[in-house]
């Protein structure tokens, strides 16, 4: 498993080799010694969990305040286009984010570190997405900025078919911005 850096500081991915053959493949889903080498403390993940989404379904953008959460996102079944936007007031990267192609073919992993906001749109007509997550949920802690927020910009490849009701109801980007500028209560 090799990993890479991208130009988000903190956001990393894994990108395994899987061995195929007639039967099929066999891959490494996660490597404890691969993470610990890039800073990664792999004993801190506290759950797995997984989504599945249909063809132009947006999921997200979700993040967490406070000490935020880290997690592994891969695609397991299906492809997806991945966005990470950098949420953190005092990084030279804040507000911008990168988009990821991740699929069951190549099997990359992104890490998208604590601060940062996360979605993505299913591509294929089926899409699971799994995720390891270094924090317990905590609901009141969560923060999400809509999908169509214009001041990201964000581009979406496909027509965006179905968003949950919370997401159509999440915040603007602004509104997040000024989330996290106001002091700690």
């Amino acid at each position: 498993m090799m990993v890479r850096r991208t130009e988000l500081e903190g956001v990393l991915l894994f990108e395994p080799t899987p061995h195929r053959d007639t039967r099929g493949f066999f891959s490494r889903t996660f490597d404890a010694g691969v993470a610990e080498s890039v800073g990664l403390r792999p004993a801190t993940f506290r759950q797995d969990s997984q989504s599945r989404s249909h063809r132009g379904v947006v999921r997200g953008l979700h993040g967490r305040q406070g000490s935020g959460e880290g997690k592994l996102v891969r695609c397991s079944f299906g492809a997806v286009h991945d966005i990470v936007v950098d949420a953190r007031p005092q990084s030279p990267t804040f507000g911008r984010w990168i988009a990821l192609r991740l699929d069951d073919r190549d099997m990359v992993h992104v890490y998208v570190p604590p601060g940062f906001l996360h979605g993505f749109q299913a591509l294929s007509d089926v899409a699971d997405v799994c995720y390891r997550i270094d924090r317990e949920h905590d609901p009141a802690a969560d923060v999400a900025v809509r999908y169509d927020d214009a001041v990201l910009g964000i581009r979406w490849p496909l027509d965006v078919r179905d968003v949950s009701a919370r997401d159509r109801k999440a915040g603007s980007w602004s509104d997040l911005c000024e989330l996290l500028s106001a002091p700690a209560a």
